[in-house]
């Protein structure tokens, strides 16, 4: 069942009560001028609101419980902090109430109508995943768009938070935090992990100091990888890549990480991890100072090119060390494109532009995702066959923070398509 007080605190501050017919248990007439802003911390559940009670207006705080019983319960009466109550609002009165001054508290019931709990009960309990998926349709378009756009924003958001923890740890340098997520996102989710460990255990600088060498780049990627160390593979791209590793492992004091972290199973071959790094090492060579070129780029489809970037030779004909197939061009092809646009270069430019109060980088990432076609997913189909179609990356992202944030953890009473199906 649902928390009858959590229900009582949202009909408050939503006015979802009849305005016409509230009064006090001693029959005057109220009105609620402002319900008060909600408190999560210690003290009473609302401040500073504003309630006329008969012909006097009054301003301090709301006290809600389910009965008028849990005043005393909780020890309200002799707490100095709930004499500013000036209301105390309950779905049952059972007995008079007073402050710790010993004044007595006007109290106000607000019934719980029937429907309203079943509908909270249904969207906050029910084991379907998207419970208010079947009345979506009676959602207007400007409250969807309204609430997707919001969506999008505080996803951004969220990830601008990620963000500055990593420039925390690497003392602000935006170089190290653009190349930490970017290899982060190379993983494109099963090895996500995997190769934000690679990343970080391999500084940035490092690349650098032999960023003329894509052999020095890919030998430092595989071998902190730990992909060199099969005794078995006897071509020669493999034997000099591990001379060479053993080189820089010894000049920069590094060690790798075990090869058996990075997954490979039901995989295909345009997705195994050693061509990711591989794809990864040819970006990252071949641009120098990636973020710096992304921050002086406008042109959508410029940023695009910055990381089609075709891989070294032994690559086109290999999708993994030992085994030789067709030569093809290796590079990103357009779906993993865009998912680097939306992950990496859209979350970097907008965290950049709140860290510097720079509006422009905000608005060119919320640009690069409305530029982007929509995201193909589990969570993205659920929502279309719902009748919610999304244009393009901005719509899908502002979905999959629905999903994951509101749906997943039941925050219904904080979803705005929750309130408009509780509100009916």
């Amino acid at each position: 069942m649902i928390n009858k007080e959590e229900l009582l605190h949202y009909i408050w501050k939503f006015r979802l009560y009849p305005y016409a017919d509230l009064h006090t248990t001693e029959g005057e007439r109220v009105e609620v001028i402002d319900p008060g802003i909600s408190n999560s911390d210690a003290g009473p559940d609302f401040f500073n609101a504003k309630i006329k009670i008969g012909d006097k207006l009054w301003a301090g705080n709301i006290e809600i419980h389910r009965t008028s019983g849990e005043w005393k319960k909780h020890r309200h009466h002799i707490d100095k902090a709930y004499n500013s109550v000036i209301l105390h609002v309950v779905e049952n009165v059972n007995e008079e109430i007073y402050n710790e001054k010993g004044q007595k508290i006007p109290q106000l019931r607000i019934a719980v109508s029937q429907k309203l709990r079943d509908n909270a009960e249904f969207l906050l309990f029910s084991n379907v995943n998207v419970p208010c998926l079947p009345s979506l349709h009676a959602i207007s378009n400007g409250q969807m768009r309204s609430w997707l756009d919001a969506l999008a924003i505080e996803r951004l958001e969220r990830k601008t938070n990620d963000i500055f923890q990593h420039l925390d740890r690497f003392n602000n340098s935006w170089d190290e935090t653009f190349y930490v997520l970017l290899s982060r996102n190379f993983g494109f989710g099963l090895n996500s992990d995997e190769f934000e460990r690679l990343a970080l255990s391999l500084p940035y600088n490092y690349i650098l100091k032999h960023a003329d060498n894509l052999f020095q780049v890919e030998a430092l990627f595989f071998g902190q990888a730990g992909m060199l160390e099969d005794e078995t593979i006897t071509d020669d791209y493999y034997i000099f890549l591990r001379k060479e590793y053993d080189f820089l492992r010894k000049k920069f004091t590094l060690e790798s990480l075990n090869n058996v972290l990075f997954k490979s199973l039901r995989t295909r071959p345009h997705g195994f991890p050693q061509l990711r790094i591989a794809e990864l090492a040819a970006v990252v060579q071949h641009s120098g100072r990636l973020f710096s070129t992304v921050l002086e780029t406008d042109d959508y489809e410029q940023i695009r090119l910055l990381f089609r970037v075709n891989t070294s030779e032994y690559w086109q004909t290999h999708y993994t060390f030992g085994k030789k197939s067709r030569k093809t061009p290796k590079y990103l092809g357009n779906n993993s494109l865009d998912i680097i646009l939306i992950n990496t270069v859209a979350p970097l430019l907008f965290a950049y532009g709140k860290k510097n109060d720079m509006e422009k980088y905000c608005d060119r990432a919320i640009r690069i995702l409305e530029s982007v076609k929509p995201e193909q997913n589990r969570i993205i189909r659920d929502f279309k066959s719902a009748g919610i179609i999304p244009q393009n990356a901005f719509d899908t992202q502002a979905l999959i923070q629905l999903r994951k944030v509101y749906c997943d953890r039941r925050k219904c009473l904080f979803c705005r398509i929750g309130h408009a199906i509780l509100s009916q």
